[in-house]
């Protein structure tokens, strides 16, 4: 896994910036209620997409969490008094405390199943009665858009995804949460660019590709031959779930 305290001041710039944070924030929002008091965004990162959020609804109270302390300092910096430290399988919220909960490029990042479904525990613990749940699934998928690139690197050796549509509904169902939607939404500048992939492999951003690694070397080798080394491909696109629970009563 990446260095997220290292990652946190290249982090907007390296993944699409205010353009792709619009579009992350606009579709989360397409799956929550028009009248929301609070929301909890687990893992807001930099708090770009979460100051989004805090903006978009007439008295929406937003409270952003992130473990990474870089991470958590940047968005505090965006919305003073709105963040806190905190991991997402153990929240410091009380039981029934939000009316949303968002986790945007967080369940990807678990190498232990178990942590993925404790993150979904703790979402569905939070939520009161009536409350919704969006998350990203199938992270690592929609990053291949048919590219020369992604055929340079389909043989790469790849770790199980923890976060796949049909996982997340699993543990979302367990915990009494159910479907209530989903859409996608682009990737604004988050294409991929031969000579940008290298540096992302020697940086360990392909988890299964470790720096250092013999493998790492032949990948990058045979992206360096592609043409147009500078010119991104397209932009992914990634899938978001949102989960109800359901009203007492």
């Amino acid at each position: 896994m990446l260095d997220y305290d290292k990652e946190a001041a290249r982090y907007d710039a390296s993944r699409g910036g205010e353009a792709r944070a619009g579009t992350a924030a606009q579709a989360v929002l397409t799956l929550l209620p028009e009248t929301l008091g609070r929301l909890l965004d687990i893992a807001c990162g930099t708090g770009i997409v979460t100051l989004r959020l805090a903006g978009a609804r007439p008295g929406l109270r937003v409270t952003g969490a992130d473990l990474t302390p870089a991470m958590a300092r940047m968005a505090a910096a965006r919305l003073p008094g709105g963040v806190v430290r905190a991991d997402g399988r153990r929240l410091p919220f009380h039981t029934g405390i939000a009316d949303a909960v968002t986790t945007v490029w967080l369940l990807h990042l678990m190498d232990d199943p178990g942590d993925v479904a404790a993150v979904v525990a703790e979402c569905a613990r939070v939520l009161r009665p009536g409350g919704v749940y969006v998350t990203t699934v199938d992270k690592a998928a929609s990053h291949d858009v048919g590219s020369d690139i992604d055929a340079v690197l389909a043989s790469r050796p790849r770790r199980p995804a923890a976060d796949t549509a049909a996982t997340v509904t699993a543990h979302a169902t367990r915990h009494g949460l159910l479907p209530a939607g989903h859409t996608s939404f682009r990737g604004v500048g988050q294409g991929r660019s031969p000579r940008a992939t290298i540096d992302d492999l020697r940086r360990g951003w392909f988890t299964a590709l470790p720096p250092g690694d013999p493998r790492t070397e032949e990948f990058a080798t045979r992206l360096a031959r592609l043409p147009d080394q500078d010119r991104p491909r397209a932009d992914p696109s990634f899938s978001l779930r949102a989960y109800r629970k359901p009203p007492t009563g």
